[in-house]
């Protein structure tokens, strides 16, 4: 580590630089623009000298090596290649089928030859299930609201049992909706998204956050990540220094640091607004929720990521999963964990102009029928962040916050742009497993959590219902009938 220099680019990706769309530093690293400090971690470690911003600095190898952790899991027992010296390692058949041919059949599981280096492998979920009827049984009694100890005794199985069915009808899950993703992504003219985070147990203060990204007309989920690593062991690096390896990694020791949040008003659009913006300037790292935290239990085994690399890789492997030449929107809520991971990973797109990024904040009764007033434009927080405020007759109220793109249209995007699909799906999960991700012994051991996310996300996708009686994927045109759970297991 030494003093007037930004942390190295790896790879040729280099996130450090300042994030404020307006000033002219923005999306240049060189580290003459920035005054620079190493010595005192409870200051900024990088300040813009044209705007006054202060955006973190970044590890870009740890956040490679977070993508790495991310994509690993989003592909976790899809079929791909073996052989790590290949160039096709890892790299589904479902998603590049260019790059292998099938060969045959081993039993009746489909095989497949790497174009590469000619290594074969079996699809082992391609064969039928004789396990079907009972892990539909066990998904019912879930999904139902039993706990896992009371499946088990009604199924006659131990706990062990339980999670090895978990985990196997995951990876079913997960080779399902390889295909449609994939469907989807190709022939989509554009793409209309929407993401959030939220803590994933709501009630057990250990750091686990939930990131998702949705279609933001269908509710088709995307991906969604944690920042927790079953694999990795917790450092003992007190303070964040993006200088040194591992520093994605929150310490053992991390202490909760804030016991002055401000309540959140809920009459008021506008006092929601800037009190978010007063709770995000207490953080000691505005791009870290953590900071949030009154106070914080790590969790007994694996560890902790910090929020920022597992936002921005989450970014990352969205943007590389999406056809460059198509324009992206991306709506998100109201905190700079998302914004400056999505400003940031989609500066490309930016200086091409095939990008919109806002904030959407709205009242839970807003109504996308009834006719709202006319529009007020405020600067607010300490960034002067300029949001487009509306309010309807019946007092509910809008906002939306354009930040990067070539279209600020603040109506057009009043009327369109939403998050109210991903805050369902999240909301959702949480509600039908309260009892599963809140009990006692789960509070501190998240992993158990991660299969269940697979196997809801393929629920919501192809098996639930709105009102009028389609699904997600069919909303989104890559299905043509809902699909049942014995489809799905199959």
């Amino acid at each position: 580590m030494s003093e007037g220099r930004l942390p190295l680019a790896e790879s040729g990706l280099q996130l450090n630089f300042c994030k404020t769309l307006a000033c002219d530093n923005f999306g240049r690293s060189d580290a003459n623009l920035y005054i620079l400090q190493h010595s005192n971690p409870k200051r900024p470690a990088m300040v813009c000298r044209e705007c006054g911003a202060f955006p973190p600095l970044l590890n870009n190898q740890e956040v490679l090596h977070e993508l790495a952790r991310l994509s690993q899991h989003h592909h976790e027992g899809l079929p791909s290649c073996k052989d790590v010296q290949c160039d096709n390692y890892g790299l589904s058949v479902h998603t590049h089928k260019d790059r292998y041919h099938a060969f045959g059949f081993s039993g009746d599981r489909q095989r497949y030859r790497c174009k590469s280096c000619q290594g074969t492998f079996v699809d082992r979920w391609s064969g039928s299930n004789k396990k079907r009827v009972f892990q539909e049984t066990m998904l019912g009694l879930l999904f139902t609201g039993y706990s896992v100890r009371e499946i088990c005794r009604k199924l006659e199985i131990n706990p062990k049992t339980f999670y090895d069915h978990i985990d196997q009808i995951a990876s079913r899950c997960r080779r399902k909706l390889a295909d449609i993703d994939a469907r989807w992504i190709n022939h989509a003219e554009q793409y209309q998204l929407t993401s959030n985070y939220r803590t994933l147990q709501p009630h057990s203060n250990n750091g686990v956050f939930w990131f998702a990204t949705c279609d933001a007309n269908s509710g088709y989920v995307l991906c969604q990540h944690t920042n927790y690593s079953l694999n990795d062991s917790p450092t003992t690096l007190t303070d964040h220094n993006a200088f040194q390896a591992n520093c994605h990694i929150v310490p053992s020791d991390y202490s909760a640091e804030n016991n002055n949040e401000v309540n959140i008003p809920t009459d008021d659009l506008k006092s929601r607004i800037d009190v978010k913006y007063q709770n995000i300037l207490a953080r000691s790292n505005v791009e870290d929720p953590l900071g949030n935290f009154a106070s914080f239990s790590y969790p007994a085994v694996g560890a902790l990521i910090r929020a920022p690399y597992t936002s921005y890789a989450h970014y990352l492997h969205i943007l590389r999963s999406l056809t460059p030449s198509k324009r992206v929107s991306i709506y998100m809520p109201q905190d700079p964990v998302l914004r400056s991971a999505a400003l940031t990973v989609c500066l490309p797109r930016i200086q091409t102009g095939n990008v919109d990024l806002m904030y959407v904040e709205q009242d839970d009764h807003w109504s996308d029928s009834e006719v709202s007033e006319t529009i007020d434009v405020v600067l607010m927080g300490w960034w002067r962040d300029r949001w487009a405020v509306t309010r309807q007759p019946s007092g509910a109220s809008k906002g939306i916050c354009y930040l990067a793109g070539s279209n600020p249209n603040a109506s057009h995007w009043l009327k369109t742009a939403s998050t109210e699909q991903i805050d369902f799906y999240q909301e959702r999960f949480q509600l039908l497993f309260e009892s599963f991700i809140n009990e006692p012994r789960r509070k501190l051991r998240p992993a158990g959590i991660h299969p269940l996310l697979d196997i809801f996300r393929a629920w919501h996708n192809l098996c639930y219902q709105d009102k009028h009686g389609q699904t997600a994927a069919q909303r989104l045109g890559v299905t043509d009938v809902p699909m049942t759970l014995k489809c799905l297991l199959s």
